[in-house]
This record gives C-alpha cells, sequence and structure tokens, in this order.
C-alpha cells in the first residue's frame, strides 16, 4: 500500500485508559496452549509474602483501595524490579475502563507501576486483574524487611462507581495488614505467593536469559540495515519503504512531514538512519518524519530494532512533547472496526497525554473510534529515561504479544489484541502539541535507527533476535526481504 496508513492516527491521550470490548472475553476464552506460570507456590519458594489491607471497604466505592506490603521471607535480598503483584477483579462492564494510582508509598510513588490486564480465562470473580510492578529505583528487599505502605488505589475512568463484593482479591473485612493469598506475586517468570483463580496464571514469556538456539533459517523474513545514501537513494523504494511526504496526522496542525529530514550515517561500521523533527514553535515551522513499508503484508511473528532515543534537542530550547515510535499498523476501515491492529513503542521524554516527564509506553490495539472518542487497547508502561541505544523487541503469536525492551520483558498483553489482518512496519517522530515549549526559537530532535528484522510466524527471544543480526552483519548482508505479500 502507498499511502501511508498513519495519516489517521490520532491524538492517543485516551487510549492510555484501557477497555475491553464485549467479544475479548470470547476471544480469550478461545485462546489455547497457554504455557502458563504455576497457578500457587508457597511462600518458601522465593521467600517473598504479599501482605493486604483495604481502606474501602464497603459492597461499592468510588474506587478500590487495595493497599499492598511486600516482605521477604527469604535468606537472600530479592531485587523489587523482577516483582509482580497481581490484583484480581471483576470489572463492572466488558467496555469499562480503569485507571491507576499510587497515594502514597514509602518506596515513592515513582517506583511503582499499574497496568490493567485481561486474564486468558475469566471466571465470576475475575475478568481483569491490576499489575503493580517495580522501577530501579525501588531497591532491593534485604531478608525480613519489606516495602512498608503502598497506599494503591484505582477507579473507573468515568468515574462511577464501582463494586467490589464480586472481586476475587476483595476482603471486605481486612482493614489491617496481613497475609492475603488472593494476591499473586511473581519473581522472574515463577509465581512464588499466592493462588491465581481458575487457570488465570499470568504467562510465562520466554526467558531472555536463555542461552540462544540457532535461529530458524527457513522463515521468511526482513532484515534491513538501512544502509542507504539519503531520502532519494532509489534502493529505499525497491527495498518497499516510503519516506513520508504527505500531509495530515498525527501532531501539530499545519505542521509537515519532511522526506529531507531522513538521513544516513555511518556510526560505529553500520548504518544508521537518523529522524530529524524541527519546530521553532509554530505550526508552519513544525517539520515531522516517518518512513513505512509500502507493503502491509506483516502479522504474526517477531518484530525487532535497535532504536536510538533522546531526551533533549540537538539545539535550541528543551521541552517539546515528542513522540518517538517503532511500531505496526494497518488502517482502521470504520469507528470500531474488529479488523484494525497496532502494536506500538512509544517514547515521550517530556511527557504529555498528562504525563508530567518521560515514559514509554507499549501499547497493544483491539480497535477505536475517533469521535466521540473509545478505545479498546492494553498497555504498559515504566516512567524512566529511556535516552540512549536500545533493543525492542515485540512477538505476536496465536496468543499474546509480548514486549522486550534490552532484552527484559516489559509488557504482554492478552489474545483480545492480536491481530485480524497484516500490517505495515513504521517508525515515526512528532510533537503532540506546541504547549510543552512555547519559544520561537528553533529546535530539532533525533531519532536514531540501527535496524529493523521481522521473522514471519517465528517467536524468537532476544537472545536469538540478537544472533540473526550478528550473522547477517557478520555475511555482509544489507537487506533481506523474504516475507511474501499479502
Amino acid at each position: 500500500m502507498n499511502t501511508p496508513v498513519t495519516t489517521s492516527r490520532r491524538n492517543p491521550r485516551g487510549s492510555r485508559l484501557r477497555a475491553a470490548a464485549a467479544s475479548a472475553a470470547a476471544v480469550a476464552l478461545a485462546a489455547t496452549g497457554l504455557a502458563a506460570w504455576p497457578a500457587s507456590a508457597s511462600a518458601a519458594a522465593d521467600g517473598i509474602v504479599v501482605q493486604y489491607r483495604t481502606s474501602a471497604s464497603g459492597a461499592s466505592a468510588d474506587q478500590s483501595e487495595p493497599w499492598l506490603k511486600v516482605r521477604n521471607a527469604g535468606s537472600s535480598s530479592v531485587p523489587l524490579s523482577g516483582v509482580k503483584l497481581r490484583y484480581y477483579f471483576k470489572a463492572d462492564s466488558a467496555s469499562a475502563a480503569y485507571r491507576f494510582a499510587c497515594s502514597w508509598a514509602v518506596k515513592g510513588c515513582a517506583n511503582i507501576t499499574g497496568t490493567f490486564g485481561t486474564p486468558a480465562n475469566p471466571t465470576a470473580t475475575v475478568d481483569r486483574y491490576l499489575e503493580i510492578g517495580f522501577t530501579a529505583g525501588a531497591g532491593s528487599l534485604a531478608p525480613g524487611a519489606d516495602t512498608g505502605d503502598m497506599q494503591l488505589r484505582f477507579h473507573q475512568a468515568s468515574w462511577a462507581s464501582l463494586v467490589q463484593s464480586d472481586d476475587y482479591s476483595f476482603g471486605p473485612d481486612r482493614t489491617a495488614y496481613g497475609d492475603w493469598s488472593k494476591v499473586t506475586a511473581h519473581v522472574s517468570g515463577a509465581t512464588v505467593w499466592g493462588e491465581a483463580p481458575g487457570g488465570n496464571g499470568p504467562t510465562d514469556p520466554p526467558d531472555p536469559t536463555d542461552p540462544p538456539t540457532d535461529p530458524p533459517g527457513d522463515a521468511p523474513t526482513l532484515f534491513d540495515d538501512f544502509n542507504y545514501s539519503s531520502h532519494t537513494d532509489p534502493k529505499i523504494g525497491a527495498n518497499g519503504w516510503s519516506v513520508r511526504s504527505n500531509p495530515g496526522g498525527p501532531g501539530v496542525p499545519g505542521a509537515t512531514w519532511a522526506p529531507e529530514n531522513v538521513t544516513f550515517a555511518s556510526q560505529s561500521g553500520n548504518s544508521v538512519m537518523n529522524l530529524e523533527t524541527s519546530t521553532a514553535g509554530t505550526g508552519a515551522s513544525t517539520k515531522h518524519t516517518e518512513i513505512l513499508t509500502k507493503s502491509m503484508k506483516f502479522k504474526n511473528g517477531t518484530y525487532a530494532s535497535r532504536v536510538r532515543f533522546s531526551d533533549a534537542p540537538r539545539s535550541g530550547p528543551d521541552g517539546d512533547r515528542i513522540v518517538q515510535t517503532f511500531f505496526t499498523i494497518n488502517d482502521l476501515k470504520a469507528p470500531m472496526a474488529d479488523d484494525y491492529a497496532e502494536y506500538d513503542f512509544e517514547y515521550l521524554p517530556n511527557g504529555g497525554w498528562g504525563e508530567p516527564a518521560n515514559i514509554l509506553y507499549t501499547t497493544s490495539w483491539e480497535t477505536y473510534r475517533p469521535d466521540p472518542w473509545e478505545a479498546v487497547n492494553a498497555h504498559s508502561e515504566v516512567r524512566a529515561s529511556y535516552a540512549g541505544w536500545h533493543d525492542l523487541v515485540v512477538t505476536i503469536d496465536d496468543n499474546r504479544i509480548t514486549y522486550y525492551v534490552d532484552g527484559q520483558h516489559f509488557g504482554t498483553h492478552g489474545a483480545a489484541y492480536l491481530p485480524e489482518r497484516p500490517m505495515s512496519i513504521n517508525f515515526n517522530q512528532w510533537l503532540i502539541d506546541l504547549q510543552g515549549q512555547p519559544s520561537t526559537t528553533p529546535r530539532s530532535y533525533d531519532q536514531q535507527v540501527d535496524y529493523v528484522l521481522h521473522v514471519k510466524d517465528q517467536v524468537l527471544t532476544p537472545a536469538q533476535v540478537n544472533a540473526m543480526v550478528g550473522s547477517y552483519r557478520s555475511a555482509g548482508k544489507t537487506f533481506e526481504d523474504t516475507v511474501p505479500g499479502s
């Protein structure tokens, strides 16, 4: 497809609110063959104990308030960045969207993350869960230590009252901290505390620390080292890419998409593509950049790229709400169309969409409606700086979408968000608005891309991705595309 499909992409502020279509549960129920963590395990397995209390004990409430502590009852220190907790609940409707908040925490709310997910096997008391994670800033738990209070809460995006009495993890009589097996804890791919309801233990993504096996040699593959001379190099089009020049969204109204700002240079022995986005504080002065495959022929399998994000402009004042991306997408044929699909890495170095500072999102889309806004998606996020080079991997099989950053598991989204139609592969950098930095002094931001890889219908570990890219480079091969057209 020669027309970039991203012209219809929208301001995704509302996309950060998870919604689930009524069909999502049916799709999730149909998923089979999931490799699952054990449904339960004793505290002795890793020494982790979860304690719970609620400060909102009514059968219904404006918001649910699961306050948690994590205690290390083992004999060795446990890094909290490897610990995930899950609180299971029943949504108030199939389309209900929820927001997470941290009111106060001994470890600091900035070091605690909360995302919502849909379990594979809904029950009478569970069709959603809240997953709590920790950034590296939360540190480690020494033997005998605990996190102290984590005063957490979540509510419907509409602020409608929610029912708690039918929630699996809710304990109305738990008004003081005590051990609670209905909140599960997971460390490095193993359930170490609690019991998940009815086969809803988290899926077990490939361990990125496993030694690589030989990558498949016969799977259809796209590999591009971006070894081009300029945006006018005829090899770009011959190799299936389009450098965008047509107007439209996303981003600042009146901005242009500037092919000349897509450049190539040698760096550490590899050719690197640079996307430059610039502005002088007006729509007319703003230039966005994007490159995408002309064909929508990519669906299940492994997608990988090495991308350099930037926190600050190359020149001029900082502060613009800029978005730096690697994603796949197809076209929305009608509002809330079931066959829409999109899978994003989106880095916001200066915040935006209601976020005040650095945040990296991974988002899996089922569908959306632009007006009035309604979104069905799942997302994971980390609020931290990701300036510098990063290895980004997303895998899509028949059961799940799994994201990795620098070889570490970043998020998994369920079967409800799997693609129905093939997609294009895209990189773009654009400004959400001009409110973050009102100055009229010119400034420019860089996003760099080292390579892109897609292996059709094969789920590779990050280690296998690195081995495959290394093989291409050892052989001196800068481009290959054996993926059949859709």
